[in-house]
């Protein structure tokens, strides 16, 4: 092995090591892909990952400055094809290698912009905001899934970008004690921070679940080495669903809600199980 594949190597370890320390969840999906998918999408996570800390974490530091140094040196990386940052070399050599196309990275970095600025959202700066956010997070992944089947991309594009929106609208509902309390922030259109009813729970809720029913046949489409790991995120956000639908909205404003552990395990193993019968 040469010291260039050296380098890249020890790139790609930085954002696997980022994608298990933030995200025991998204691991596990990770890890029911087939090993050639693996790498390409802790490059993207890690990508993600890290503009979206610049947003929500350090809070004591220039925000701004910091988004807009890291998008100037990503598409310097993109550009020139190397970067000294570890994270954006993985990603520059994924978004070279699986023809990621540039507007996709413009909109998610947009959409990080929005959160330096933003505080609440009517229905189109909400749809703007999860466009950007996951929608086109989900066409990045899918682009490595299909392998370079542009034919396939195409097919699955609308069910991935349902399927990356139900998971941020999970989110949203997950964190709404953090977004309102620490960042003082509310992304559902119509409410407003602690302001979160039974009614507007309910509502948000079913279109979630509209997403989902949307996304699932897209899912069972997906090549067979991708399928599990996506069907396996699909089964834990789904699960984190029906848990928040059993909360009342008082409580998820007060507490996060989550997946036990060995909960986690038991969707591992049974997906496992249905992917080796063929049953996905």
């Amino acid at each position: 092995m040469n010291n260039r594949a050296i380098f890249d190597q020890v790139c790609m370890a930085a954002s696997r090591h980022t994608t298990r320390a933030f995200s025991t969840s998204f691991s596990l999906g990770v890890r029911m892909l087939p090993s050639t998918m693996r790498e390409p999408i802790h490059a993207i996570y890690g990508f993600v990952r890290f503009a979206d800390e610049i947003v929500d974490t350090f809070l004591d530091h220039p925000r701004e400055q910091l988004l807009n140094d890291f998008e100037r040196d990503a598409w310097a990386a993109i550009d020139a094809g190397i970067s000294l940052n570890p994270i954006l070399q993985s990603f520059q050599l994924v978004v070279h290698r699986y023809g990621i196309e540039r507007d996709l990275v413009a909109t998610f970095l947009h959409s990080m912009r929005m959160d330096l600025h933003r505080t609440t959202h009517d229905d189109a700066s909400f749809k703007e905001y999860v466009l950007g956010s996951a929608e086109v997070v989900g066409l990045m992944c899918l682009r490595v899934f299909c392998q370079g089947d542009d034919a396939a991309y195409q097919r699955l594009k609308g069910p991935a970008m349902r399927l990356g929106a139900a998971f941020q609208k999970v989110n949203f509902l997950r964190d709404m004690q953090e977004d309102g309390q620490v960042l003082g922030r509310a992304y559902f259109p119509g409410t407003r921070q602690g302001g979160l009813t039974e009614e507007s729970k309910r509502a948000v809720e079913s279109d979630i679940r509209l997403d989902m029913d949307a996304a699932l046949d897209g899912i069972r489409a997906l090549p067979r080495g991708a399928r599990a790991g996506v069907y396996l995120a699909f089964l834990y956000y789904r699960t984190l669903l029906r848990r928040i639908e059993r909360t009342p909205a008082h409580r998820i404003m007060q507490c996060r809600i989550r997946v036990p552990d060995i909960l986690k395990v038991r969707l591992l193993l049974g997906t496992y199980v249905q992917h080796r019968l063929n049953l996905i």
